[in-house]
């Protein structure tokens, strides 16, 4: 046994008196050579690691408090009545325009009719006084011949006159005579008169027939644009999609009496689906839109799908929720508000198959392109302060 060195069945062997000296384990080399190493590496490793989060860990902000979202549509009906009939089932897929229901529309066809029997007889009347305009232009045209006739008679009467005057005067023709010829000269005058009252009673009536057909027409177009919401009432009985996606939360069933505007069921665009990330308010100062983010789904362990910063909500959430804080009243206590970031999701089919509403994920954003922006935040606001000065 080499000197120094005391195993310990000799520690156990020696008599109480003796004092057993045992030799330490850091002090042989080869653990000291170890542990060398091993403190090497960490300090290296710590290096490295310092150095990456200079250069880009810190500009990495990531927040657990996220979840996946979609702008579902909900279904609701332009009209009222009873449920006729169901085109889809629950988590149905479903493309733009595609049925999904029909409401009875049996009372909106039949004020479609009614409304259409009364565009035909708008119509008719109208075409009634515009035969009875034809009608009284052409007595129009005989008060004219008229007038023009008796203006001719009154002419040559007032010519009689006229002669005769001198003839009666010098005896050659009688007195009786010329009272004759005068009398038909006033009577022909007469007939002017009452022919001229005639054309104008005549034209006065085509004005007013012409009038009752502006009327009829206005009363056509009257019924023509209640046709037109009746068409429309009587089309929105069939309720279609607005979107591409997927049927959700279905609350409707056949014979069920609904509302207009009564909610029916989702419609959840699944095709544009997006991440809400709440992110603490120390964390939005260097975040921009187009950002790269990570995107970590629950549902796909050992996943991570890729995104972008979308946009950045003008508000935090507490200022669009339904109460908003009142911090200016009672006890005040500083508590670290969350904006809420849209993330778009740049992930393939098979991916989003997957993905839906509600799901919890982990998102890391990548702010390292705005890291000049503090610092010529801080620049010009110096430059403010000193030319204030």
């Amino acid at each position: 046994m080499a000197e120094g060195r005391v195993d310990d069945q000799e520690l156990v062997d020696r008599p109480q008196g003796d004092v057993a000296v045992r030799r330490s384990p850091f002090r042989r080399p080869a653990v000291r050579l170890v542990l060398g190493a091993i403190a090497a590496v960490a300090i290296v490793l710590l290096i490295l690691w310092l150095v990456r989060y200079e250069t880009h860990g810190k500009y990495v902000e990531g927040t657990n408090d996220a979840y996946i979202q979609a702008d579902a549509v909900t279904v609701s009906p332009r009209v009222a009545g009873y449920v006729e009939r169901l085109f889809v089932i629950d988590n149905q897929d479903v493309k733009i325009g595609q049925p999904l229901l029909r409401i009875d529309p049996r009372d909106y066809r039949a004020q479609t009719s009614q409304y259409r029997a009364q565009v035909d007889v708008a119509r008719a009347n109208a075409d009634n006084v515009r035969a009875g305009i034809r009608e009284q232009e052409a007595a129009v045209a005989q008060a004219r011949a008229q007038l023009a006739s008796a203006r001719s008679d009154a002419r040559f009467a007032a010519g009689e006159v006229a002669r005769y005057t001198p003839l009666a005067a010098s005896g050659a023709e009688t007195r009786e005579r010329l009272n004759d010829l005068r009398n038909r000269a006033t009577q022909a005058a007469n007939a002017v008169i009452a022919q001229r009252a005639a054309l104008a009673s005549a034209l006065s009536r085509i004005g007013s027939l012409k009038a009752q057909v502006r009327q009829a027409e206005a009363q056509g177009e009257a019924s023509g644009a209640q046709l037109a919401a009746a068409d429309v009432d009587l089309g929105a009985t069939t309720v279609r999609s607005s979107v591409n996606g997927r049927v959700g939360n279905k609350s409707v069933q056949v014979g069920q009496f609904v509302q207009a505007g009564t909610r029916m069921m989702s419609i959840v665009p699944l095709a544009s689906i997006y991440v809400q990330a709440n992110f603490k308010e120390t964390q939005i100062g260097l975040m921009r839109p187009g950002q790269p983010a990570t995107i970590h789904v629950d549902a796909l362990d050992g996943v991570n799908l890729r995104g972008h910063v979308e946009s950045v909500s003008p508000g935090t959430g507490g200022q669009f929720s339904l109460l908003p804080p009142q911090n200016a009243t009672g006890n005040f206590t500083k508590i670290v508000q969350r904006v809420p970031v849209r993330i778009a999701i740049d992930a393939g089919p098979d991916a989003r198959r997957i993905l839906v509403p509600g799901l919890s994920v982990t998102v890391e954003v990548d702010t390292i392109g705005a890291k000049g922006d503090a610092r010529r935040i801080l620049e010009q606001e110096r430059a403010r302060r000193a030319g204030g000065q």
